[in-house]
């Protein structure tokens, strides 16, 4: 880094539950933010609170096209995709330019710029897993051509792109496979399990369930998933490692915990969409290793603060409706 300039990172999909997260951890750590998003499923609102900082820059762009920015960059930080099966089913074609053609463009930023990249990777490019827990090891069971197969083979192929970058052009890289997080941020409407749930709560519906709720999960709490990214943006490991909390749930008896906390009673079953992962656990040992890392935050804990997060939101839309 020059003597006197501030280091300055770069979030494609800045905007979104985790990306607007690491906005604010980079400021708080005194970074310059350059925040990229097209708004497809980032929202302003998450990151509006940080305009009025002087060391925060927002971009309306597509990452699939052109990206030109001015001036030095040390870091990039690649969340740009939708990450819920309700948007990667919704927008297939986005899902796989943005793994592909947007992967290129931001790499090659990197490359013009000589930043450091770090791919936000997914436990899904471990499909339907034949090895449990689930280490960096493991290649996958994916079914290429099934209807979540658009994002697990997004993630795959933004996988080898950034290790050929990194062999075949010298690029810094790092690749983080992301297991479920939850957190404040998450849209209601995700359809993934814990916004779900919580929604369901507050708005006092019975909760759903597909399948027989024997599939497994493993929840990680947002802040305990962006220090982990900012250690491995920061070490000296190229290759893939997993970031997750390894505290396994049935989805069961993650309904069972959620009547419990929230005195809900009933649950309601229904048809278990296609290609749904019977189970999901991280191997976090390399994290353990080479990052010092692993997660703090309970389930309990977190949910609380989550389950407030949407109480929050469902009541302003109450309000805005009246």
């Amino acid at each position: 880094m020059a003597v006197g300039r501030r280091e300055r990172v770069l979030i494609t999909g800045g905007a979104g539950f985790i990306g607007s997260h690491l906005c604010e951890r980079f400021l708080f750590d005194g970074f310059e933010v350059l925040c990229l998003d097209n708004l497809s499923t980032g929202r302003l609102k998450n990151i509006e609170h940080l305009f009025g900082n002087d060391r925060f820059r927002f971009i309306k762009v597509d990452v699939t096209n052109y990206i030109h920015v001015s001036g030095p960059l040390d870091y990039v930080l690649h969340f740009a995709s939708p990450a819920s099966p309700l948007d990667y089913l919704q927008m297939p074609i986005q899902t796989l330019k943005v793994g592909s053609l947007g992967t290129h463009k931001v790499l090659g930023l990197c490359r013009e710029k000589g930043a450091r990249f770090l791919l936000a990777s997914t436990s899904e490019v471990y499909g339907d897993p034949l090895v449990h827990p689930q280490p960096e090891t493991y290649w996958g069971n994916v079914h290429p051509v099934g209807p979540r197969g658009v994002y697990d083979e997004a993630k795959r192929f933004a996988e080898a792109l950034t290790m050929a970058y990194h062999r075949f052009h010298g690029i810094e890289t790092r690749i983080a496979r992301i297991f479920n997080t939850y957190g404040p941020r998450m849209r209601v409407k995700d359809g993934r399990v814990v916004p779900a749930f919580l929604s369901q709560v507050i708005q006092d519906e019975p909760l759903t369930i597909f399948g027989d709720g024997q599939q497994t999960r493993s929840f990680g709490y947002i802040d305990d998933l962006v220090e982990g990214l900012v250690r491995l943006l920061v070490s000296d490991y190229a290759e893939p490692v997993n970031l997750g909390n390894p505290d396994e749930w049935t989805v069961q008896a993650f309904a069972e915990l959620c009547q419990e906390m929230f005195n809900k009673v009933e649950i309601v079953y229904q048809e278990l969409p296609v290609d749904d992962p019977k189970t999901r656990q991280p191997d976090i040992s390399l994290a353990r290793e080479i990052l010092g890392w692993e997660p703090k935050v309970n389930l309990r804990d977190g949910i609380r603060r989550t389950h407030a997060y949407f109480e929050e939101v469902l009541r302003d839309r109450e309000t805005s409706a009246s």
